[in-house]
């Protein structure tokens, strides 16, 4: 057993250090983050999963404006063709490859390609996703394990396939696209709140394995927005836009690419919700119940369409 005085002093020692960092953490959180610098990312070889249409599309051509070198996987060849000729139309590098994200050996294959096509993946962005909109007892099996293994499983895929190299150089950024949903229970989400309560783990467990086996060069990011505007929430909409609404797309990019840039952590949007993943833990769920209420967070999914073809 250790000496009770070596012990009272390592306590006090943790219990700065905790204090310094959030001391830190929270200087970090009221700078905006414009004001921060912004890595150079022309150099980059950025994967986007998804990248065919929705927020996955902006991020690639915005990308691409920076000087990046941008691959587009997708499971749909028109639209990821579609993104490709935007962005070489307008002088920037673009690839496409169709692929089915869900499949691992597809993923591992096609990543191969990608090496020795293109070369390494330097930005990894896994944002491909799909919503069945369906409560529980409505949705189909087969649908639940659609969810499961292009919202959660396929991220393990690529993560095996573009993070060694990552590790070899100590060089590299993983983007987690998942969501506020990660955080919050909602009412029609079930299967889509487990799939991104998954992402939210995976990502926080990785960056834990990366900060100690010491590859503090490979950054994550987890990015946790409400609904945004895209063809995959169709119908959606809030009963009163009291404190949060529908995000336009453009906005969210435009964060998104803002915390890759500056290696932010987690990225909530709004930022108004920003403390309250933590905060209703501590609340009495009537609380939370309440708070849900003012805004009628809990029955936008009532009006859900969604896109006839996922991304």
């Amino acid at each position: 057993m250790e000496n009770p005085i070596v012990i009272f002093f390592l306590l006090l020692w943790t219990i700065a250090k905790i204090c310094f960092y959030n001391f830190v953490g929270f200087i970090d959180n009221i700078i905006p983050g414009s004001w921060k610098p912004q890595k150079d990312v022309s150099k980059e070889i950025v994967l986007v999963t998804g990248g065919g249409m929705g927020i996955g599309r902006l991020m690639s051509l915005t990308f691409a404006k920076l000087g990046a070198t941008v691959i587009i996987w997708d499971i749909n060849k028109e639209t990821a063709q579609g993104v490709v000729k935007e962005i070489r139309e307008a002088g920037g590098k673009a690839y496409s490859y169709v692929v089915d994200c869900c499949d691992n050996e597809a993923v591992y294959r096609t990543a191969d390609k990608v090496r020795e096509d293109i070369g390494h993946v330097t930005i990894l962005i896994n944002n491909a996703g799909i919503v069945s909109g369906k409560k529980l007892l409505q949705c189909p099996d087969s649908l639940i394990k659609k969810t499961m293994d292009l919202n959660i499983n396929a991220h393990f895929w690529t993560l095996k396939a573009f993070m060694p190299h990552m590790l070899e150089k100590n060089h590299g950024h993983i983007v987690t696209i998942a969501s506020l949903a990660g955080h919050l229970g909602v009412s029609g989400l079930v299967d889509y709140c487990a799939s991104k309560f998954a992402a939210v783990g995976l990502d926080d467990a990785l960056y834990h394995e990366l900060q100690y086996s010491g590859k503090t060069g490979v950054k994550c990011t987890v990015v946790c927005p409400f609904y945004i505007k895209t063809g995959m929430f169709d119908g959606v909409k809030a009963k009163r836009s009291i404190m949060i609404d529908l995000m336009e797309p453009e906005y969210a990019v435009e964060q998104i690419i803002l915390a890759i840039r500056t290696n932010q952590r987690v990225l909530i949007l709004p930022k108004s919700l920003y403390f309250f993943p933590g905060l209703k833990n501590l609340w009495h769920p009537k609380a939370v119940m309440a708070f849900f209420d003012l805004n009628g967070s809990q029955q936008m999914m009532e009006t859900f369409t969604g896109r006839q073809k996922q991304e």
